[in-house]
Parts: structure tokens; C-alpha cells; sequence
């Protein structure tokens, strides 16, 4: 089967966690999960608040990432975890 590349938005819980921090915990948690990590971007949202996006690689046999949502969810300081884009790799 072919690979699909995921867009994560992590939402810190305010304008003062470190992200890279955030970005580090969820790396490692993408790579347990079978994800090959892409790129990461910091994101202005409003008022100094910034968004972390994180690009990954992913089996698409792997499914749902329900589970790996669930768990960077968990990360200290993290207030919320939404796919905003999947796309299948071509090639």
C-alpha cells in the first residue's frame, strides 16, 4: 500500500509553553506510532499565541490516527490535536 502524508495542529494551552518542547514529545510519539517525521512550522494564531504544525509520513495501513491524537493530547500543556490535511503520496 502507498504512504499518506499527515498535517498535525497542536494547539499549546497559552502563549507562554515553549513549542519546542511540545514538538520534541510529539516526535517521539509519531516515530512509536510508525511515522517517518517530515517538517515542523510554528504558526501565529492570535494575540502571541502560535500553533505547532508538524508534516509526517504514515503507513496507510496504520489506519486512523485517532490514537496518536490521543496521545500528544496528553502532553503537558497541550490544549488541543487536529488532522488538518492527509494526502496520499504518490511515487
Amino acid at each position: 500500500m502507498a504512504n499518506v502524508l499527515i498535517t498535525l495542529k497542536i494547539m499549546p494551552e497559552n502563549i507562554d509553553v515553549d513549542l519546542n518542547i511540545i514538538e520534541n514529545q510529539a516526535k517521539e510519539k509519531i516515530k512509536s506510532f510508525g511515522g517517518d517525521f517530515v517538517k515542523s512550522e510554528q504558526e501565529p494564531v492570535a494575540f502571541g499565541l502560535k500553533a505547532l504544525k508538524i508534516i509526517f509520513f504514515l503507513d496507510e495501513n496504520k489506519g486512523s490516527t485517532d490514537s496518536l491524537e490521543e496521545d500528544i493530547k496528553n502532553i503537558e500543556l497541550v490544549q488541543s490535536v487536529d488532522v488538518i490535511d492527509v494526502r496520499r503520496a504518490v511515487g
